[in-house]
């Protein structure tokens, strides 16, 4: 049975608490790769982590990104670009700016051309380091734009994450199933905490009895405009304790993202999933997701327009707000 809180929405509709879940979510999705990742990849995390904390200082935590700076550290522009939002490509960073194709190529390389008119460099690099400042990703650089300094924990976050978008480490399949794996454990242990009962996954969704739950249960739903039906997989399937005759179970899809901009990319599937099931099951369907990681607010806020909630891994007991 669906509690006030879940009427009224439980994080959906408290914008202001967003940004520091963000960062409490960030930070756990930090401390459990650094202890999952394999030690060789995160000795290359933590280099380049104090690579980027190096960059942030010679920018003054990218408040300043000048000509000067350009020219002697060519180097850093691979941390300036994943710095964005979007993370810039080589390609779209030169036609943003308006540059030379060779300065930037040089630049990636940790040089400047040695034969381009000194007018012409000092006009380019003022370009890039314009557009880096100007599109400088806000959910990343909390800083930017209030009155108080950077503090040492946000200079820190914020250099992890983009050392995280330099070393692509959201494409490892390995780490993406290892953390499904352990969010769907944290919510096993969470509800068997509460007396319920785990349910094999060939169970059938509308046969499920108050107090079970099930993972990777395969729910039918009707294409608009169609008469056949096709099953989804939603990640955990919840009859809360106190449910009455036809109401509808509890789906939650547990979501991770070791990266912001990956994201924006899977935002779309929630909402298709959660249009199928209210074209089968109407609007008292309940689908809301688990988050932890890298879900900035571009994300929450396509999700909340879209009426679907979410709890946040480190706050795991808001799913007792949603009934169970």
């Amino acid at each position: 049975m669906p509690s006030e809180d879940h009427k009224r929405g439980v994080n959906r509709t408290n914008p202001d608490r967003w940004k520091a879940d963000i960062a409490q979510s960030v930070d756990m999705y930090n401390d459990w790769f650094m202890k999952f990742a394999p030690s060789a990849y995160r000795e290359t995390r933590v280099e380049t982590t104090k690579r980027v904390e190096l960059t942030l200082t010679k920018t003054a935590n990218l408040t300043r990104v000048g000509v000067a700076l350009l020219r002697r550290e060519p180097g850093i522009l691979p941390a300036l670009r994943m710095s964005t939002c979007p993370p810039l490509a080589v390609d779209r960073l030169i036609g943003l700016a308006g540059v030379s194709k060779n300065l930037v190529g040089r630049m990636e390389e940790g040089a400047v051309p040695q034969r381009m008119d000194p007018a012409l460099l000092e006009r380019d690099l003022t370009k890039i380091g314009s557009i880096i400042q100007r599109m400088a990703d806000p959910d990343i650089f909390v800083w930017l734009g209030r009155g108080a300094p950077a503090t040492e924990p946000e200079i820190h976050r914020a250099a992890t994450i983009v050392a995280d978008r330099l070393c692509g480490a959201v494409a490892n399949p390995i780490i993406r199933n290892a953390q499904e794996k352990r969010q769907l454990a944290a919510i096993k242990a969470w509800l068997e905490a509460r007396g319920y009962h785990a349910l094999p996954p060939k169970v059938k969704f509308n046969a499920m009895q108050p107090g079970t739950f099930s993972f990777r249960l395969n729910v039918p739903v009707k294409l608009e405009g169609l008469t056949a039906t096709i099953n989804i997989p939603i990640d955990t399937v919840v009859m809360p304790n106190r449910a009455k005759a036809r109401d509808l179970p509890l789906l939650i899809e547990a979501k991770s993202a070791g990266d912001f901009t990956n994201v924006n990319k899977r935002r779309k599937e929630e909402a298709a999933k959660m249009s199928q099931l209210r074209v089968t099951y109407g609007p008292k369907v309940r689908f809301i997701l688990f988050l932890c990681g890298y879900f900035n607010t571009g994300y929450l806020g396509y999700e909340a327009a879209e009426r679907i909630d979410w709890v946040w891994e480190h706050r795991i007991h808001d799913l007792a707000k949603f009934g169970l």
